[in-house]
Order: C-alpha cells, then structure tokens, then sequence
C-alpha cells in the first residue's frame, strides 16, 4: 500500500495542476463554464485523500511497522486511541491529516448555500486559488513529507509516542488546531475570488459561517493546548509563551482582529479592502505557524527539528503575499467607504481589531527575535516570558475594557446609553475597590479583573435593556463569547499574580505549608506491573485550619522506550476558587520525595470561559438563502 498511496497522491497533485491549468486558460478568454468540472474534481481529490488516509490510520492501528512514519511515532505497548492519535503527531501524518481537513471543507464547500450564491465567475477563481492551496500539500507529501515511505527490513518494535504526548489533550489539541487552519482557506479564497471577479461586498457574508466554525476550532485548540501544558507539562502554567504556543497564537489574533472588522465592513459597508487583507493575513499566518514549528528556525520543546519543509513553506507565503498584495491593490469604486466617527460602535470595533493586530505583531516579533538579533549578536536568544507579560498583557487589559464600554456607543457616532455606561463603569470602579480592599493590590491585574468584571456588568445589562438582543441568536452568540471572555480575563489575572508555590523534600510524615494550607507526605508508591512503563506516586493530603481538603497522588513516570528521562504526572484538587497542584520532582532510595505545590486562584475560570467561548459561538451562524 506504501507505493499506491504514494501514487494516488502524486495523480491527485498531477489533476488538481491539470485542472487549474485548463480553468485558468479559458478564464483568459472569459470563459467560465468550468465550474462543474472543477467542483468533480475536488469532490474526486477529496475521495483520493480519505482513501489513503485510512490506509495510514489502519497502519497506525495495526502497528505495521514497515511504515517509517509508524515504527517513528507508535510501538505494541502503546495504546489503541494513542495509536490513532500518532496520526498527527508527526509532521509527515500531521500535514495529511491538514490537507484532508482542507479537501473535506472544499467538497462541503460545494453544497453550502453561500456557494451557490456565487456567479460562475467567482467559483472559477475560488476553485483556482483553492486548487493551488491543494497542489502545494499535495507537493509536500509527495516529496519532503511523505507518510508512506518504506522501511526495509521492518523492525519487531516502533520507538513508541513521546510520553508527552500521551496525554487526552493530544486527541483534541493538534486536530483543533489543523481544523481551524485549514477552516481559514475557504475565507481566504472566497475573498480573493470576489475580489478578482469584481464581487467585492457579499463575501463578507456568504464567508461568515466558515469564518466563525474557523476561529472556533483554532480557539478551542489554543485553549485545550493550554490546558494540556497545565496537566502534563508540571510546571504550574497554561502558558509559556513558547515560540510554537505564541505561532498558534498569531494567527489567532489576526483571525479576531479579521471578525470584528468583517462586522463593521458587513454593516457600514466600509473596509472592504481592509478586510481582504485581513483573512489573507490571518491565512497566511496559519503557514507562518507550520513555518516556525517545522523550519528549524527556532528552537523550541514542540519544534519539528531538521524538517525539509522550512524552503518550501517560505516560497508558498511570499507567492501568496505578493498575490494578496496584487488583488488588494486593484482599485475597485466602492473602496472609499470609510468609518463616520471612531467615537461609534464601529470606531470601538475598528480600535479592537487595531489592538489584536499589534499584539499580534509584537508576538511576531517575539517569536522571530532569535533570528532577527543574530543580525547584530554572536549569542542570539529568545525574548523570555517577563517581556510578553510586560508588554502584552496590558493591551489585553485594554482590549478588555473596550469590550466592556463598546456596546454602549452608537452605530453612527457618540454614546447611545449614557445611564448604562455609567453604571459599567461604576461596577468597574466598585470592584476595583473591594479586591483592593480584600487585599489584591497588583495594578495591572487590579485594572484586568475590573475590567472583567466591567465586561460581565455591561453583558447583562446589554440584554436587560435591549429587547431585540434577546431574541437575536446571533447577538446571544457574540455577547456570549465576550462573557466567556470576561471569565476568562478574570481567571488569568488572579491565577498568575496570585499564586502561591512552594518546594520541599519530605519523609515520611512530613508537612509543608503552601499559603494557608497543609500538605502531608504518607507514602511513595511504586508500580512495575505496567508493560509500558514504570510508575512511583507520592500520596498527599491536604488540609486548611485542620479541615480536610483532599488528597494527591503526583507521580512519576518511566517509559520504556524513553528511558533517559523520567516524565511527570501532576495531580490536582480542582476547585472554582483556589486549585491545589502538585508535582512530584523526585524522589531516593530512602524514600524522601521532593516535592513542588501551588495553589493556583480562579485557573479553572480560565477553561470555563474558553470552552463556553467556543461552544456558544455556534449561535452567531446565520442561515444563508440558497440562490
């Protein structure tokens, strides 16, 4: 199956070349009569990819270790669903697993409604741009990331999944995070295709659904990545602000940036351009992510080191730049629409997506410090956490708090609500008070949960006061992700400001004190039953004024086939208020664990938020009419 698989992937690439070819010489002779073709074509390449992607899948399943892809990434002692889940945990699976993501949008594409409502004209050039996504995947995995090269002889064992990845955050993580990339081709091409066919507004509104179930996936891959470090990782953060975590992030601030201006374009009919731009970039920097992970050009705990892929990746994002610049550039007669009063919803919605665009841009830079100061230093390094959070979090702040105040200017220009914006206001000044008072004095992460707090105020009083909201799915669905927003910049200013760590090496019945609670050392237990791995575990309980809290069980583990290092397992007593965690550093022969416990405030705000984020986005779809 190696070399059909191969073969059926190097036809596809060979058709989808033959097909934009021949579409693209009768669109020079304004002939556009290919759109059928054109959509068989997608629907067959569609067909080829599902095919060979079972085929891996089934390789995976049955540990057919004649594949170097599955003797790299599985072994027999790993289990079925973590089997499965190696289908993207490697480069070569995990860039089939994109591009089936991205050929199954396209045949959905076809039945959608917004599609056809497309002029023939539109489709051929969507087809074409969308087409050219296609051949540059399709040219990857028949050359730098080929999944089905042959091994010979084939080994009795795999060298297993890297322990870190076997985790659950690996069943959702990674395919959250492929789904949202390739949800931004549809947007990214049906802008493109408008624009070129002269179709400049409708767009925005036949793209909207995609773009939403897009910043969706990619949101909830972002937040379960999160949470994934959290547990498994057992140093007590969500976020590092390591170059991959912050590459997935950069897209993600331009994809936000790119829904709030896409509302104002939709309803001041302004910004047409802008938001063309807009999706390209947000497309492109799904590539500049793939870009930073699998160039090399980066060091970093996820990075795909010595990966053919970096040249390639670069070459495909000049071209697409160079072609998003050609077609913003073309001047159309209904580009001159612009914003009445930045003083107005859409100034306030306008200022936002400025906001999330130098964020974005400030973890660009970040990111690609290393390369840049090597420039002007021997010793290159990389920006370190204090400086994101220095420079970063106080625009989150900021963002926050035009969140909270926006809704409360009018459409057109001024405040709409004087009464309601002042009580939003003074709920923010209230609360500030009394965690000042409560003893919660830090300025930035006392300006941050106000802010937060402003943003839940404002929220409800948005649908005491408006009727219509109420009734209106859509506006339920955007104001509902503003509050898992808020829940979510509450969680991440007292979770980081306020937590308390300490460290210690205990016996046997000794307790260390970790803020105002008790933890105690029992015993050290130890597992060899595992084929797979061994296990020690230190069992903890907690107490707080002599109640009983609960207890930890943090372990420590050793794989066999990564017996170089031992891997943590974090245990946890999950609350809404304050979290205990541990982690189990070490521990001797003696018995004596050294152990590390912190009391985390409001982290799970951080998951709630994010997940009622994502899950109550779905609201904003709108139902398009078929043409």
């Amino acid at each position: 199956m190696h070399a059909i698989s191969f073969t059926a992937l190097l036809l596809s690439m060979l058709a989808a070349v033959g097909l934009t070819a021949t579409a693209g010489m009768k669109a020079l002779k304004d002939d556009f009569d290919t759109v059928a073709l054109l959509e068989k074509g997608q629907i067959l390449l569609t067909i080829v990819v599902l095919a060979v992607s079972a085929v891996l899948v089934q390789a995976l399943v049955v540990r057919d270790f004649s594949y170097v892809y599955v003797r790299d990434y599985t072994d027999t002692f790993l289990p079925l669903f973590y089997a499965v889940t190696a289908f993207w945990a490697g480069q070569n699976g995990s860039f089939l697993f994109w591009y089936l993501c991205v050929a199954v949008m396209g045949w959905c594409m076809i039945y959608t409604p917004g599609y056809s409502r497309l002029d023939n004209r539109t489709k051929v050039f969507f087809w074409i741009l969308f087409f050219l996504v296609e051949i540059f995947f399709l040219y990857a995995l028949t050359g730098p990331s080929n999944p089905f090269m042959k091994l010979d002889p084939v080994p009795a064992e795999g060298r297993g999944l890297n322990p870190l990845l076997q985790n659950p955050g690996m069943i959702f993580h990674p395919p959250l995070l492929f789904l949202g990339y390739a949800g931004y081709t549809i947007p990214f091409c049906l802008a493109l295709a408008s624009r070129l066919s002269g179709n400049s507004r409708e767009w925005l509104e036949l793209c909207r659904n995609w773009n939403i179930v897009a910043w969706i996936f990619l949101t909830s891959g972002i937040i379960l990545g999160a949470w994934w470090s959290y547990m498994e990782l057992g140093w007590g953060g969500y976020w590092a602000w390591d170059p991959v975590e912050n590459a997935s992030l950069i897209p993600w601030l331009a994809g936000t940036a790119f829904i709030h201006t896409a509302i104002v374009g939709r309803t001041r009919k302004s910004l047409l351009r802008t938001n063309v731009f807009m999706v390209a970039l947000t497309f492109l920097l799904c590539f500049f992510a793939t870009f930073v992970v699998r160039s090399g050009m980066i060091d970093s705990l996820h990075a795909f080191g010595g990966s053919r892929m970096g040249i390639p990746l670069l070459v495909f994002m000049v071209a697409t730049l160079v072609l998003t610049f050609y077609v913003c550039l073309v001047q159309r007669k209904d580009d001159s629409a612009h914003i009445d009063d930045f003083a107005s919803r859409p100034g306030m919605l306008f200022l936002a997506s400025w906001l999330f665009l130098c964020l974005g841009g400030i973890v660009f830079l970040g990111v690609l410090w290393p390369v840049l100061s090597s420039m002007w230093s021997a010793n290159p390094v990389g920006l370190d956490a204090g400086f994101y959070n220095k420079v970063c979090l106080p625009l989150f702040a900021v963002l926050a708090f035009i969140m909270s105040i926006c809704p409360w200017f009018s459409q057109k220009s001024g405040i709409s609500d004087k009464a309601a914006l002042g009580l939003v206001l003074g709920a923010g000044a209230g609360s500030a008070v009394i965690m000042f008072v409560m003893g919660y004095s830090q300025p930035l992460a006392l300006f941050s949960a106000a802010s937060g707090f402003m943003m839940i105020v404002s929220i409800a009083l948005y649908f005491v006061r408006n009727k219509g909201a109420r009734a209106f799915l859509p506006s339920l669905g955007a104001y509902g992700v503003h509050l898992g927003v808020a829940l979510m910049v509450v969680g991440v200013a007292f979770s980081g400001p306020y937590k308390v760590e300490a460290e210690a090496v205990l016996t046997k019945g000794q307790s260390m004190t970790v803020g105002s609670y008790e933890v105690m050392f029992h015993e050290l237990t130890h597992d060899h039953d595992n084929p797979a791995m061994d296990t020690h575990a230190a069992l903890l309980t907690v107490t707080r004024g002599g109640k009983d809290v609960g207890s930890l069980a943090p372990e420590k583990r050793l794989y066999r086939n990564f017996e170089q290092s031992t891997f943590a397992e974090v245990s946890v007593i999950p609350s809404l208020g304050e979290e205990i965690y541990a982690t189990l550093l070490g521990f001797n022969e003696e018995g004596a664990v050294s152990l590390k416990v912190s009391v985390n405030p409001l982290v799970n705000w951080i998951w709630i938020g994010g997940t009622l984020s994502c899950l109550i986005a779905f609201l904003c779809w709108r139902k398009i009419e078929r043409r």
